[in-house]
């Protein structure tokens, strides 16, 4: 049994810890509720964006002839037939947020291991990630570390054209996207998503084309448009990322401070039990000698 020393050594430890995951958690809390603020404002730019691409696409589109198939006069739509892909991995800088990291390398196993004779060609967000996989052995062609905590637009802008320019240059045949999407302060969506190429629309009718006037042209517009479009992912992937990092931390550290809480009272018992015990047996013993001297 442990000495009275150890337990209360044991006891002021667990306290100090708690006290760690208890600030962590109130850390958290208000950068929490700023993420949350940045993805609202966000995810509607995100869907018009989307909405705006796919109708002037569909306005692009053009027919070689009869048999020939609908053609689209940027490179972001077209489907390249090559054993190379591209993988964005959108990890975090900083550990103690449970399982988000943990799951999205188990993801990222599993999509490198889905077509052994693929070429993956890495770009990986967050020190975690980069750390695993440097460690493993990959070779990362692309690495942003240290960003979720001053995120802007810029960082997405130099993600999106490190994706866009390896997806044109080396003819990769997708770049897919694997980050946790936020849903709430306890539930992150764990999600791989095709970033490139764009899925082509369908052909709007002429007969509403009539209802718009493009200025420049529309082939200028969409060659213009495009990689707006994909920044604008790459951002709202990125703020997702690091709003469902925060949650996750919250949680953890929530669960964390409870867990202390439960183990100072198990020691607290073991302690009071343990003093019990000794003064029962010196009682005992002054007892007994009592009983000696009789």
């Amino acid at each position: 049994m442990a000495s009275l020393r150890e337990t209360r050594k044991k006891i002021k430890t667990v306290k100090s810890t708690q006290q760690i995951t208890k600030a962590m958690k109130m850390v958290s809390a208000p950068r929490l509720r700023q993420a949350q603020a940045r993805i609202l404002q966000a995810r509607p730019f995100a869907i018009k964006m989307r909405e705006m691409l796919t109708d002037l696409a569909g306005r692009v589109i053009t027919d070689e002839s009869a048999d020939a198939p609908a053609l689209l006069p940027h490179p972001l739509f077209k489907k390249n037939d090559s054993k190379k892909a591209g993988l964005l991995l959108v990890t975090s800088d900083k550990g103690l947020c449970g399982s988000f990291n943990t799951n999205l390398i188990k993801k990222a196993a599993e999509f490198i291991s889905h077509d052994p004779g693929q070429e993956v060609h890495f770009y990986i967000v967050g020190r975690k990630g980069r750390d695993f996989f440097k460690r493993s052995g990959f070779d990362l062609k692309g690495e942003y570390v240290q960003i979720i905590n001053t995120l802007s637009y810029k960082h997405a802008e130099i993600i999106g054209e490190d994706l866009m320019n390896a997806y044109v240059n080396e003819g990769m045949s997708e770049v897919t996207v694997i980050y946790n999407e936020f849903k709430s302060v306890v539930q992150q969506k764990l999600t791989a998503e095709r970033l490139l190429p764009i899925e082509r629309p369908a052909k709007i009718s002429n007969e509403i084309e009539g209802d718009f006037i493009y200025e420049p042209k529309r082939e200028e517009l969409l060659a213009a448009l495009m990689p707006r479009y994909v920044k604008s992912q790459v951002y709202r992937i990125l703020m997702e990322s690091c709003a469902a990092e925060l949650g996750a931390r919250m949680a953890a550290m929530d669960s964390a401070s409870k867990n202390a809480k439960e183990l100072i009272e198990l020691l607290t018992l073991r302690l009071n039990r343990s003093r019990q015990a000794i003064i029962t047996r010196e009682i005992a013993e002054l007892v007994g000698g009592a009983e000696a001297l009789k």
